[in-house]
């Protein structure tokens, strides 16, 4: 099965074989992709506005698609994927080409649904993208699937967020990554992992050459003392594959702060860390500049939701004006930092020609703050689409107002309409008038 005429031709035999009515959204999906491979022949090759990933335009062949499936989007279905549907998607799919990629996020998926799931990984050859995010999938369910990562060899990206696993699961998932050659990206953000998990994940990638992406967010850990951070940082002073990081509601304190800093100094390779929703004031920023001024390879750095104040924005812009060069993409959000703060900031920026984005809403944004950043706007130096906030002047005063553009896009749901549509989100009818026939291509982790 190397298009979709065939894969819909099994499908239908499929449902017939188990006398189960065929999914009307898996059959509208289906219908989608053949509409977008005679439009394709029509424009001579290319890409349209179906939702499919990005194909060579070279030619009319078409030779993968992305599977859209995800039960949160109302415009495409009503009714979600459950478990008797895995079974009719496995035996579809278990030896098909066509279809690379499968997102099955906030569907009615169970443990039960979970282990047709992993025959699926077990068995396939092709699918490289598996999104599972935000079902109902346990420890048992998780279990299989991380038993079906010991023997395949094509997936490289893997979301579980918000699948309640728990300890059990994370620890299955630590076993898998000790054999699994393959996955790239692991996402168990929100799956009540506990301390013997993390803890076990993050010993498995001291030896672990593959993995390149790991989000852990909101771990459920009653533990003050944040062994979990100190074996996390231990691991990232030796590890030389990962290059993000996710540290989301993590409990991390300055003292965890201060160790993760340390052993940061001696990584080259971790681009993106994100440490939002913590609790780390300006003494843990203190150190964290320490490694800015190292010049490490980190690219993006989401400090989000946590206490820096002044002080703390003071000492990151310190180690922007002076030596940092690799610096990107900062995120300061909602951190209490005042005019004084987000001045020094913005003054760093006029020095600092690598940082390109900076998202400061949710402080005081105060005049001189708000004049600040209106001047590196007015100036080039700072894009309206690289910043969340835009001057306007009202009885005199320039003050700021947010804008809809934040760091982490279309993680959870994405528009279906307009020029900010990802690639692998099925493009609906714009309600407010004309639409766009080619989307924005997006890079999304």
């Amino acid at each position: 099965m190397s298009d979709i005429h065939s894969t819909a031709y099994r499908y239908d035999a499929v449902c017939t074989e188990l006398g189960r009515q065929a999914h009307p959204y898996i059959l509208k999906m289906f219908e989608r992709e053949k509409e977008d491979t005679v439009l394709r022949k029509k424009t001579g090759g290319g890409r349209v506005g179906s939702g499919r990933k990005s194909i060579s335009t070279d030619s009319d062949f078409k030779d993968q698609m992305h599977l859209y499936l995800a039960g949160n989007n109302n415009l495409l279905t009503d009714k979600r994927i459950e478990d008797p549907d895995c079974e009719a998607l496995y035996k579809t799919l278990q030896n098909n080409s066509y279809v690379t990629s499968l997102d099955l996020r906030y569907n009615l998926i169970t443990d039960e649904g979970a282990k047709f799931i992993a025959k699926l990984i077990e068995e396939t050859t092709k699918l490289t993208d598996l999104n599972l995010m935000c079902n109902e999938i346990g420890a048992v369910g998780a279990e299989h699937i991380a038993k079906a990562l010991l023997k395949n060899e094509s997936l490289k990206t893997l979301r579980m967020t918000g699948n309640k696993m728990g300890n059990k699961g994370g620890m299955w998932f630590a076993q898998a990554l000790q054999v699994n050659t393959t996955l790239e990206a692991l996402d168990v953000a929100d799956t009540d992992l506990t301390i013997e998990s993390i803890i076990a994940i993050s010993t498995v990638l001291y030896n672990n050459k593959t993995l390149k992406a790991l989000n852990i967010n909101r771990p459920i850990l009653f533990s003050h003392q944040e062994e979990t951070t100190v074996h996390f940082a231990e691991m990232l002073k030796v590890n030389t594959t990962l290059k993000e990081v996710h540290f989301q509601k993590y409990d991390m304190r300055d003292f965890g702060m201060t160790r993760l800093a340390e052993n940061l100094m001696h990584n080259d390779t971790l681009t993106y860390l994100d440490l939002s929703c913590n609790r780390i004031t300006r003494d843990g920023i203190n150190e964290l500049s320490k490694v800015l001024e190292k010049n490490t390879a980190i690219e993006v750095l989401d400090l989000g939701y946590n206490r820096l104040e002044d002080d703390g924005a003071i000492h990151i812009a310190n180690a922007l004006a002076s030596l940092n060069t690799n610096l990107k993409t900062l995120v300061v959000t909602s951190n209490n930092i005042g005019s004084k703060g987000l001045c020094a900031l913005a003054d760093a920026m006029k020095t600092n020609t690598t940082l390109t984005n900076i998202y400061i809403w949710g402080n005081k944004l105060e005049e001189p703050a708000a004049i600040a950043f209106a001047n590196l706007i007015d100036n080039g130096r700072l894009s309206k689409e690289n910043t969340d906030v835009q001057a306007y002047v009202v009885d005199g005063a320039t003050k700021l107002c947010e804008l809809s553009h934040q760091i982490s896009r279309h993680t959870y749901f994405a528009p279906s309409y307009g020029d900010d549509v990802p690639s692998w989100q099925p493009r609906g009818k714009n309600p407010r008038g004309s639409d766009v026939v080619v989307m924005k291509n997006l890079t999304v982790y």
